[in-house]
């Protein structure tokens, strides 16, 4: 298709973006120049392939390492739904694979683009690394990478401003007059960990308050795993957890909070904490937690909405997104 388009902007003597407005009828082009390229594009067969190529369809792919982290979670699955709904209203449909880390081959991520035509890529990049990303490069397809950021990649990214939130989240403890704080962060170190502990450290540095060592945390970013490796960590008789604790996300937090609970922890009188994320689950709890809200439905919206644009527009220029977050303050800081 952009091969046609591109030989009707040649013949029409226009740029591809002119030929683009003119057939998606938008306004900026003059009366005889649209009908100059209608008429070549009808001479080219364009709207024969546009009819035959009725189905427009963006693939979400899946990406998945370890699972620890993409599986089905209230976080996942509310952006999912945000990003076939706003698909759904722009005329696309979302198909959605997963591709796994160690078993997928390059030559089978490309199968999954040629056996059915593909508009463009949404790439779910949360369990990603840099070094995965190799596997997505010059397949010459729009692509947009959500909920993650890799620096040296020349791609349009859209994610969550995690130090940021990380960062509000900690001077909101500090706030409160409490100064003994740490993190429980993850086993397994992914893009947006990196960046909340970035955030978590920044924040107390420039209230010149030190994170010592024994106040490091990590489990294993699922329930049953947080909730297992910290009561690992309380079983320890010379444990003396801080007075806050900022844990890197709320499935995180949630299991930590099961584990003190069982054994006598009060919070937030004997320990506060403060998760990320925001899922309905943060709100359930006892006492209700507060936490970094995400606005999932959102960063949805934004990543369809840019990869729309660069397959309507043929826009070939690389944007980095960042979804703001906002605390929600409950009671699990005293």
């Amino acid at each position: 298709m952009k091969t046609i388009m591109q030989d009707i902007a040649k013949l029409a003597q226009v740029s591809p973006g002119t030929v683009s407005n003119a057939l998606n009828n938008r306004k900026g082009v003059g009366k005889e120049t649209k009908e100059r390229i209608l008429k070549i594009a009808e001479e080219l067969g364009y709207f024969k392939t546009q009819k035959k190529s009725e189905d427009k369809i963006i693939r979400m792919i899946k990406f998945k390492k370890h699972g620890y982290i993409l599986s089905d979670t209230p976080f996942f699955s509310k952006l999912i739904e945000s990003c076939e709904r706003t698909c759904r209203n722009s005329g696309y449909e979302l198909l959605i694979t997963q591709v796994e880390a160690g078993k997928d081959t390059k030559e089978d991520i490309q199968k999954i683009f040629t056996q059915k035509r593909v508009d463009g890529i949404l790439l779910l990049g949360t369990e990603m690394e840099e070094e995965d990303f190799s596997e997505f490069e010059n397949l010459n397809i729009p692509m947009v990478v959500v909920d993650t950021y890799f620096k040296a990649k020349d791609c349009d990214f859209v994610l969550i401003n995690n130090d940021r939130g990380a960062y509000l989240a900690t001077k909101y403890i500090i706030d409160r007059g409490i100064k003994d704080i740490g993190y429980i962060g993850s086993t397994v170190d992914i893009s947006n960990f990196k960046c909340r502990k970035e955030g978590f450290f920044q924040s107390m540095k420039e209230h010149n308050l030190e994170v010592h060592e024994e106040n490091m945390y990590k489990v294993e970013p699922t329930t049953d795993g947080a909730y297992r490796d910290f009561k690992e960590i309380l079983s320890n008789e010379n444990i003396k957890l801080p007075k806050a604790l900022f844990a890197f996300n709320d499935i995180i937090a949630l299991g930590a909070i099961k584990a003190m609970n069982e054994k006598g922890i009060k919070i937030p009188e004997d320990v506060s904490i403060v998760g990320f994320d925001d899922i309905p689950f943060s709100d359930m709890i006892n006492p209700p937690m507060t936490t970094v809200r995400v606005d999932v439905e959102r960063l949805g919206k934004v990543s369809i909405n840019r990869l729309i644009e660069k397959i309507e527009e043929e826009d070939e220029g690389k944007l980095k997104v960042q979804i703001s977050t906002d605390i929600v303050e409950r009671k699990s800081v005293i």
